[in-house]
């Protein structure tokens, strides 16, 4: 898995765009208009919620010890940074990325969710 390979994947969702809010390196992606983040691309990780509070978001922490860590500042609401490369298979990855698209477009208001 590569960064590349993360953000085209989370930009193949319905009504994902890019966003580079902080000027890192990589961009973040957001659903609906403002817009919600549903992915952090990073180098060597994904941000993603991982779980609609912490308790759901620990079993990745439990079942990957090494590889899953609590997001700073934004963890107590179930997001975790999952690092690719390690014992997380990529597939599992994506599918913490389609999660994570599914409980933010579900918080959005219905006039913004994306179509499919």
């Amino acid at each position: 898995m590569t960064p590349q390979q993360l953000l085209e994947h989370g930009l193949a969702k319905p009504g994902a765009w890019p966003d580079n809010p902080w000027g890192h390196d990589h961009p973040v992606v957001k659903v609906g208009d403002p817009g919600k983040i549903f992915l952090f691309v990073g180098s060597g990780t994904a941000g993603v919620k991982a779980g609609a509070n912490r308790e759901v978001a620990d079993e990745w922490i439990d079942r990957y010890p090494d590889d899953a860590t609590v997001m700073a500042y934004i963890g107590r609401s179930g997001w975790n940074d999952l690092a690719f490369g390690g014992a997380i298979p990529d597939e599992e990855i994506l599918e913490a990325v389609d999660e994570s698209y599914r409980l933010v477009v579900l918080k959005l208001p219905k006039k913004q969710r994306p179509a499919g």
